[in-house]
């Protein structure tokens, strides 16, 4: 199986009240479209999952870097997960796609919710994996700025030992690059990496939504996942064995087809 054709681009995207981004946003295969919002790892936590998903499935995967993240400029306007959502409903306008499956991962579960929320006509279905946002009573969302590279692994994977990076290999422009990522996503997230609202408005999220837990994740905790899929009407709600906070990494062909049977449930 060849690998699939990617296409890179930058769009020039106006939202909320004429806020212009740039938006650097990679594609991969054809198909029935997934929008794949990444995480507070970066693009990079996206793209050997989306090579693969293109490769498995006629799938169209399109992945863009939320401005500020890996060295991308963020606009001065642009500063919480609400402005980019507000970005990607725009950048949809955009596109030439429709019947999407918008797929988030993290902070990117979190930008998908917003997303979904205002109703833009090309979204039909969302999948929140190991996503984050809301309040929990006695189960907070880990605040990852504390924590050494090897701590935010043990937490992040089922079995680290296979992910792990000795940070004397990184060249500088991927040390820059993990810093920008980290400056990005506590300008989105905030101080407390939640919207104490988001929890009271998920019941207004009216398309088919799928929330996915890892069942090792400790940045999330399983009851965690399940406040989150309660809050949604309709959600179905499953966990990934042997899997972490970052199922496409880990457990990348486990969440491929998890995501296109679902996404093709109906057609």
């Amino acid at each position: 199986m060849t690998k699939p054709e990617m296409k890179e681009q930058t769009y020039k995207v106006t939202f909320g009240d004429r806020v212009q981004a740039d938006l650097h946003v990679t594609e991969r295969g054809e198909g029935q479209p997934f929008l794949l919002l990444h995480g507070g790892a970066g693009p990079i936590s996206v793209t050997r999952f989306a090579d693969l998903f293109a490769k498995r499935h006629p799938a169209r995967v399109i992945t863009p870097t939320h401005p500020g993240f890996a060295l991308t400029p963020r606009p001065d306007g642009l500063k919480d997960v609400k402005g980019l959502a507000q970005l990607y409903a725009a950048f949809l306008d955009q596109l030439n796609a429709n019947d999407v499956t918008v797929v988030g991962n993290s902070i990117g579960g979190w930008i998908a919710c917003e997303l979904a929320l205002l109703t833009p006509p090309q979204v039909r279905r969302v999948v929140l994996v190991d996503a984050g946002g809301i309040e929990v009573p006695n189960h907070p969302v880990t605040d990852i700025s504390k924590l050494s590279p090897d701590q935010l692994m043990g937490l992040s994977y089922h079995n680290p030992k296979p992910f792990l990076i000795n940070p004397a290999t990184l060249t500088d422009v991927q040390k820059a690059a993990i810093g920008s990522n980290r400056a990005a996503l506590s300008v989105y997230a905030g101080p407390l990496g939640i919207d104490p609202t988001l929890a009271a408005r998920l019941p207004k999220i009216a398309v088919p939504a799928l929330v996915l837990w890892g069942d090792s994740d400790r940045i999330v905790d399983q009851e965690y996942s399940r406040a989150f899929a309660s809050a949604i009407p309709g959600a179905k709600f499953l966990i990934l064995k042997d899997t972490g906070h970052v199922p496409q990494i880990e457990t990348p062909g486990l969440l491929i087809e998890t995501l296109w049977n679902f996404a093709r449930e109906g057609t």
